[in-house]
């Protein structure tokens, strides 16, 4: 690896995470719902304006709570996009529902919400929107259509925090929602995630599923004289130690968020000329959503070879990735769920996309190296 090797994420660290991890050691606790596990859920409420939040192991996690919560079963079917990470789907099938792929929008890459009427059945029990590099689904259509349906609605919004839709903090629009604080998200624990509940129906049910199925949250709030098994459940709950990390990554939130919006509008503005060459499409932001900088990508013209673009990208020192094989393509997709049309954007929008180095404190002569190089790559392409 040489010096001027650009990596495609570096973890950013704020300068407390260590500090506070300390400080859970002396206080002497280091299982889960601390101190410092109180003062995200504190922070995730009132920044999202949800009923309650729980911090979880993943995002995976939270998703699989949800399924929990909605009581889905063998039989029920899930409508989400095949362009999404696996957790998405299989927090459903562990449950015994089938998902049920529809197409995603050309402009935003998210769930087509003008598809998803037509997948619903008699067995449709949810709408798994996906609010992809943080850019929000149209959430005022697809609750529109879950009330006209009875249906539930679950966001996996891994990629959106600090992120809205009309100034809604994406993750409390649905019924329930997933935030991710894996390593490669704008705010991190390392691993680690948050489920958010909207409403109250189904605060209290999420705390004992959260706690292995028993009530010991009431009974450490001096509610009950015992806790004991209640309902389902396992151990979702991170450390006190990942609890820690992830409140020095709070703390900053606004900044992390501002710092990774500037790096976002730099590759936008160095990239104009490039796209008006029509080698490359840049992202589309509507204007009712309020993106976080989580990833800047680009889509390239058809024709193009993506995996020759990242060899030489790569062989310039700059790494630059593909992202998610659609999972309607994929041994698991096409075993467990089914797919509603024939998701051709699906296809070759993931076909062509490329993610660029995004990280905090890339700078702009490291931005600009990446554009120049992707540049002569595609006009020689």
């Amino acid at each position: 690896m040489t010096a001027d090797y650009i990596p495609f994420n570096l973890p950013h660290a704020t300068g407390k995470e260590v500090v506070y991890a300390a400080e859970a050691q002396r206080n002497h606790h280091l299982s889960g719902d601390g101190t410092f596990t109180k003062r995200c859920h504190q922070w995730i409420e009132e920044r999202t304006g949800c009923a309650r939040a729980l911090l979880t192991h993943s995002c995976t996690s939270a998703l699989d709570m949800a399924a929990l919560l909605l009581d889905i079963k063998s039989g029920d079917e899930v409508i989400l996009p095949s362009y999404t990470f696996v957790s998405t789907a299989n927090a459903f099938v562990l449950r015994g529902a089938v998902p049920v792929f529809v197409d995603i929008r050309e402009d935003t890459l998210n769930l087509d919400e003008r598809l998803i009427e037509d997948a619903i059945t008699t067995r449709t029990r949810a709408i798994v929107p996906v609010h992809y590099a943080g850019v929000s689904c149209e959430m005022d259509s697809i609750a529109a259509i879950a009330r006209r349906h009875g249906l539930r609605i679950v966001e996996d919004a891994a990629q959106g925090i600090m992120a809205g839709y009309k100034n809604r903090a994406l993750g409390a629009i649905g019924d329930l929602g997933s935030f991710s604080f894996h390593e490669t998200k704008n705010i991190i624990s390392g691993e680690g995630g948050s489920l958010m509940v909207r409403d109250k129906e189904f605060a209290q049910r999420a705390e004992i599923i959260r706690e292995k199925g028993t009530d010991r949250g009431r009974f450490f709030r001096g509610e009950v004289d015992k806790y004991t098994w209640q309902d389902v459940g396992s151990s979702f709950l991170p450390s006190e130690i990942t609890a820690a990390f992830l409140w020095a990554q709070l703390e900053e939130a606004e900044r992390i968020t501002r710092e990774r919006m500037d790096i976002w509008r730099r590759y936008h503005a160095m990239l104009a000329p490039i796209e008006q060459s029509e080698l490359l499409r840049r992202p589309i932001v509507p204007a009712d959503c309020q993106h976080n900088g989580h990833m800047y990508y680009v889509l390239l013209a058809p024709g193009i070879d993506r995996q020759a673009v990242l060899r030489e990208l790569k062989g310039n020192g700059i790494h630059a990735v593909f992202h998610y094989v659609p999972l309607h393509s994929s041994p698991g997709g096409m075993r467990f769920g089914r797919a509603h049309g024939d998701l051709s954007l699906t296809t070759s929008l993931s076909e062509r996309l490329i993610r660029l180095p995004m990280w905090l404190g890339l700078s702009e002569d490291q931005q600009q190296r990446i554009c120049n190089v992707l540049g002569a790559i595609l006009k020689s392409s």
